[in-house]
């Protein structure tokens, strides 16, 4: 039985109580947030030796990280120290993306690897199997799919991205409107080529209840893709991403009557003014789903600097209700991150999470900065450290400039404000 199940009969699951914990909830607002689908607990029943993960209402803001062999770079090694580096920088879960070497090895090796949820997306197996028998992806089966995302599950993957809103009713409504970038989504390009060539319905929407069965057997998280998110500023919040989302909260529903958990997947590139009006819609027609959003990058032509986009359009969203951030390193449309752009994203959008946390009030959230406050207040600077998002990079950025004053820093030096400023409170 699934913990949406089990929360729906009035249970509170271990794991319910575990991620109470973490959150500093009741167990009973995690029972009914998992019973209302508000609240998804990311943890396949075949992967027992990570803790569980709380995404949702309520909840902290979680932050994903990125990683995976591509076809041009497939360094499996490099991959787990990434791994490494994202969950000793704050990631809560890891996404294998991987499209080169070995996949069911290099998969496994992540499993094994990360002390936290693992996702990945099915469907890049598929393609890379079949170039790789000299086939393209479109000559594939329903069945393939499917096989595919049964392994995933027994292997213990945590929750799968799958682009069952990229129909041919939405990939109508973006040819009607046309689109600078046309489809930016690896798998929601796959599927639009397989359903153009086929002349067929996308085989995850047509068989749906087949997704489900599985899922529902592994308690595997459904993270409905969005195929047709928007890859620059100037094709956000057009008809094709607003239809797909739309069809995700009709699949929602369906997945809810199963008793399988779900959260939505969101763009991508979005005007900056335009973000809290994307939470708002999706939060409307997918019925308070946890929201999970790329980003979303606030300008396009930051190339370099894209972790600082992602994090300005991640803050916003977030505080405007987005449950769940995907981080964006600098190296973000250029090539392959490596183990310090790694770090650096997930820095970068662990910043724009606790930001959130702390506009929309989550409990706990301020604590750390006024803790931070107290020790600036002090010159402690160990305290300081101690409270950083990144202690490491302060303190190497402190010891290479140390003043002559070690109370001090070399900014001020002996003309510190907080010094010259101090005034007493009136008893």
């Amino acid at each position: 039985m699934t913990q949406m199940h089990k929360a729906r009969e009035g249970t509170i699951t271990p794991e319910m109580k575990r991620v109470a914990e973490k959150e500093n909830v009741d167990p009973k607002f995690i029972r009914d947030g998992v019973g209302a689908g508000n609240i998804v607990i990311t943890l396949n029943n075949k992967h027992d030796w990570i803790e569980p993960l709380g995404i949702g209402k309520g909840l902290s803001t979680k932050i994903n990280a990125n990683i995976g062999t591509s076809q041009d770079t497939c360094n499996l090694p490099k991959e787990l120290e990434k791994v490494d580096a994202a969950i000793e920088a704050g990631a809560d879960t890891i996404m294998d993306l991987s499209t080169g070497g070995e996949l069911d090895f290099v998969r496994k090796e992540v499993l094994k690897r990360s002390s936290v949820p693992v996702g990945t997306v099915p469907i890049y197996q598929v393609a890379v199997e079949y170039q790789r028998k000299g086939k393209e992806f479109y000559k594939s089966s329903a069945d393939d799919l499917f096989e595919a995302i049964e392994k995933n599950g027994e292997d213990g993957v945590d929750f799968i991205t799958v682009h069952c809103g990229v129909t041919l009713e939405t990939m109508e409504r973006v040819k009607k409107e046309g689109r600078i970038m046309g489809v930016v989504s690896r798998g929601g390009a796959l599927l639009v080529d397989w359903m153009k060539k086929n002349k067929k319905e996308n085989p995850l929407f047509e068989h749906y209840d087949r997704l489900l069965k599985i899922a529902k057997k592994y308690d595997m998280t459904l993270s409905l893709g969005d195929g047709f998110r928007p890859g620059c500023l100037g094709d956000a919040t057009d008809r094709g991403q607003v239809q797909e989302t739309i069809i995700l909260g009709e699949l929602t529903e369906r997945a809810w009557a199963e008793d399988v958990q779900v959260m939505i997947e969101g763009p991508g590139h979005v005007p900056i003014n335009q973000i809290e009006a994307n939470i708002i819609l999706q939060k409307r027609l997918c019925h308070d789903a946890p929201f999970y959003v790329l980003g979303p990058l606030v300008t396009d032509i930051a190339a370099g600097y894209d972790h600082i986009t992602c994090a300005i359009g991640g803050a916003i969203a977030a505080t405007a209700g987005a449950d769940f951030l995907c981080y964006v390193t600098p190296s973000e449309h250029l090539r392959l991150p490596d183990t310090d752009d790694v770090r650096e994203g997930v820095i970068a959008t662990k910043i724009a999470a606790h930001a959130a946390d702390i506009g929309k009030g989550v409990k706990g959230a301020m604590k750390r900065d006024i803790l931070m406050s107290k020790m600036r207040k002090a010159f402690d600077w160990e305290g300081m450290f101690k409270y950083a998002l990144d202690p490491k990079k302060a303190r190497s950025m402190r010891g290479e400039d140390l003043p002559k004053d070690n109370e001090v820093c070399t900014m001020c030096s002996e003309l510190c404000a907080m010094r010259l400023g101090t005034i007493e409170k009136e008893n």
